[in-house]
């Protein structure tokens, strides 16, 4: 069992994330947390921002009241503001903001109000300080993500493949690309951190095929790498069938069904990891309370889908799996960005 304290490295990985995104002396530093929230990593915040010289306080909130039918995991949702007009006069008016929310704000309702006023956003994921240490932003991450950005906006069509049966086809026209390096030094940006990501947001009745998640594959909801192959039917953006046998599959079903939202089955991002600092073996080291699983979405390779809330297909729903798959072949209008879970070109 990993011991939740500071330590000195620790102070030095926030340290240098925060001076990645241009924090200086002097800068107003809001540090965002809620009665929910991992204290050691709140606590290490406060102490890299004076390390920095930064002009730092603290904006403490209460966790909400559950809503949800089943517990809600890593949506990237937070919805700790409740949109209370000081809370967010306070976020926007800073240089930079530490978001350490539980669930964060990258999808907040809030966020787009915050970023108006020209704050830096970093959302340090609800992780052990042990996970971040070894995935600390690296600036040579950042123009391998911008190229696969890049491609990503020019192109029409995905198309994933892999040997054990995914075959999606996604249109891109009126996507919404998106995307992270780990730290953000654009104001009215946000990022996340562990970074190393490339994502669409596809357009309503954008995608249609079969996904089929084989052992060894993650559902990063439950925190679970499968252990018996899930294959999705999905039409028109929509899970139309979970076939399968044991229970991964069952426990898919029933969390789907319990939402009572149909919304809850449709998709909500594709794309694929970047991140060689991040693994895919490392949840097995890990108590489901010390990991959040942004390491697992950004591992160099992995195709990650997602269903729920897609704003750029107007659906909203707390209802949300992110599925990072290994071994998949990631295509974007005939070129290959993944080999059977491998980047490619300058992508690697």
């Amino acid at each position: 069992m990993l011991q939740q304290r500071i330590e000195a490295r620790w102070i030095d990985c926030f340290a240098e994330a925060f001076a990645l995104c241009g924090v200086k002396p002097g800068d107003t530093a809001a540090i965002l947390s809620e009665t929910q929230s991992r204290p050691v990593n709140v606590q290490l915040a406060e102490l890299a921002l004076a390390r920095l010289g930064a002009r730092a306080f603290h904006v403490v909130l209460t966790s909400p009241k559950l809503t949800a039918p089943v517990p809600v995991r890593s949506t990237g949702a937070s919805d700790s503001i409740q949109a209370i007009a000081p809370v967010i006069h306070a976020l926007s008016a800073s240089v930079f903001v530490a978001d350490m929310t539980v669930e964060g704000l990258l999808h907040a309702p809030e966020l787009p109000q915050i970023l108006a006023g020209g704050a830096r956003v970093l959302m340090v994921s609800n992780e052990h300080p042990e996970v971040l240490e070894r995935c600390v932003p690296n600036a040579a991450l950042e123009p391998k993500v911008k190229a696969g950005m890049k491609r990503l906006k020019n192109a029409k069509l995905m198309r994933v493949t892999s040997a054990a049966g995914t075959d999606l086809a996604i249109s891109l026209a009126d996507a919404r690309v998106g995307g992270g390096w780990g730290y953000t030094v654009r104001p009215g940006s946000i990022s996340h951190w562990p970074g190393g990501l490339c994502l669409a947001f596809p357009a309503n009745g954008s995608v249609n095929g079969t996904l089929v998640m084989n052992e060894g594959d993650v559902n990063l909801t439950f925190k679970r790498y499968l252990e018996k192959p899930v294959a999705l039917t999905i039409a028109n953006d929509f899970v139309t069938h979970i076939a399968g046998h044991g229970l991964d599959a069952d426990l898919m079903r029933s969390y789907f069904a319990a939402w009572g939202d149909a919304e809850a089955y449709a998709v909500s991002h594709v794309g694929w990891g970047m991140n060689p600092q991040a693994r895919w073996d490392s949840m097995a080291f890990y108590d489901k309370n010390d990991f959040n699983g942004t390491e697992l979405r950004a591992f160099a390779g992995n195709f990650l889908y997602s269903t729920g809330a897609n704003e750029v297909a107007g659906r909203h729903t707390l209802g949300h799996f992110d599925l990072p798959l290994k071994g998949c072949t990631v295509l974007l209008d005939g070129e290959t960005m993944v080999d059977a879970g491998q980047l490619c070109g300058d992508l690697k």
